[in-house]
């Protein structure tokens, strides 16, 4: 912290006289007002949402040199709205590896929510602020019957949600159309889509094409026949988050892919029947990595399975992988997400310099399935569940 020559400014977090100012603010030649503390411990305390004027700052200004200047004419606007340092999506990058065929495209400007959406407090800022620090991080909430309510409607809509995106998906449709589908879904419920600038994630769906294994950002490529996708998709409404998933065939996908598609929805499947009280949350790794290696494919241990509610991820953490460490038993009341990830190849991930997305080490496919549970007194209720007007988009489930 730099010292000012003024005193008569006041502290942005407790409104004091203030004698400090933030250097970062400096730096960009920001106005004092707003970035002016009184003491060391002030700012410290206020840096989670102060940290985002930068961010707003450097986005106001793609000429100042950073690397939003360097990719801004190669994948549009969308893009600076989410970019943070060190991250970039472009196609011309000769020293990134890419492990596949699929590269980045285009991405389209943020979405627009209308004001009477009630909304989770990172909407505006990127900066989720209840979450991270809730004791809910480590202690496994039992819901309420309230609380139980309102996740069973905010799971129906969720369903209904990525039902709708199902029925967009064919060759030739971008990603970025399948998630204008799932935002104005959304919006048309009355609910909020949770990934849209959660920790400054672009979109308001994840959509994980081919070697993808997940957070997948919606762009402006289109899909392919032979392809596979996976929407993933999440609502907030009335105060309560709902979480699922489905990985897709777009036109005429080849057997091994559709092995692998079946093997993972069958996985979830599996692993939902053993939820009741008194299961250890390990067994679930188990069952999902016994079913996934008899089949030969391979399961993805960076990602896993959540507890949620009125926070998007809270604990307990539900790996899919066998012989994992995780404590802790499955009780009645329990809200948590199943979402195994079941590579082709190998188990092993990659990042692209987005941030986002994670591809498969080996550039082979990935394909995921995922619904929020309940556990109840005599076992588990599927909240997400397919309803009698899903799709009928899996032809296993038509034998």
């Amino acid at each position: 912290m730099a010292d000012m020559a003024e005193t008569t400014l006041s502290c942005a977090n407790c409104g004091k006289p203030a004698h400090l100012q933030c250097p970062k603010c400096m730096e960009l030649k920001l106005p004092r007002e707003g970035a002016s503390f009184c003491t060391q411990d002030c700012f410290k305390a206020s840096w989670s949402s102060h940290k985002s004027v930068h961010l707003k700052a450097k986005l106001n200004s793609p000429g100042a040199g950073n690397p939003q200047q360097q990719n801004s004419d190669s994948h549009g606007e969308g893009w600076l709205y989410c970019l943070k340092k060190g991250q970039a999506r472009t196609q011309k990058m000769p020293y990134f590896d890419w492990t596949g065929m699929l590269r980045p495209y285009p991405i389209s400007p943020k979405r627009i929510i209308p004001p009477h959406i009630d909304k989770p407090d990172w909407a505006d800022d990127g900066i989720p602020k209840v979450e991270p620090n809730s004791d809910l991080q480590h202690v496994v909430e039992i819901k309420t019957p309230s609380q139980i309510q309102r996740m069973r409607e905010a799971c129906v809509i969720a369903r209904e949600v990525l039902d709708a995106a199902a029925r967009a998906i064919q060759p030739g449709v971008t990603t970025d159309e399948v998630d204008r589908v799932v935002h104005d879904a959304t919006i048309a419920a009355g609910g909020y889509p949770s990934p849209l600038n959660y920790h400054f994630f672009p979109k308001s769906c994840c959509t994980s094409v081919n070697e993808v294994i997940c957070h997948g950002i919606p762009d402006a490529r289109k899909l392919e026949d032979g392809d596979i996708v996976n929407v993933d998709v999440t609502v907030y409404y009335n105060g309560v988050h709902a979480d699922l998933n489905e990985t897709y065939f777009v036109g005429n996908v080849d057997e091994e892919s559709r092995r692998l598609v079946q093997c993972t929805y069958e996985c979830l499947d599996k692993a939902i029947s053993i939820v009741k009280p008194g299961v250890r949350f390990r067994e679930i790794g188990e069952v999902i990595n016994r079913h996934a290696s008899m089949s030969g494919f391979s399961v993805v241990k960076s990602y896993c399975g959540h507890g949620i509610g009125e926070l998007f991820h809270c604990a307990p953490n539900i790996p899919h992988y066998g012989r994992n460490k995780v404590v802790g038993v499955m009780k009645a009341g329990q809200t948590f997400t199943i979402e195994p990830m079941i590579n082709a190849g190998v188990w092993r991930d990659r990042m692209w310099p987005d941030g986002w997305t994670a591809v498969t080490a080996d550039g082979k496919r990935s394909a995921q399935f995922e619904h929020t549970l309940l556990v109840t007194e005599t076992g588990v209720e599927v909240l997400t569940a397919r309803l009698p007007t899903s799709p009928n988009v899996f032809p296993w489930l038509n034998s």
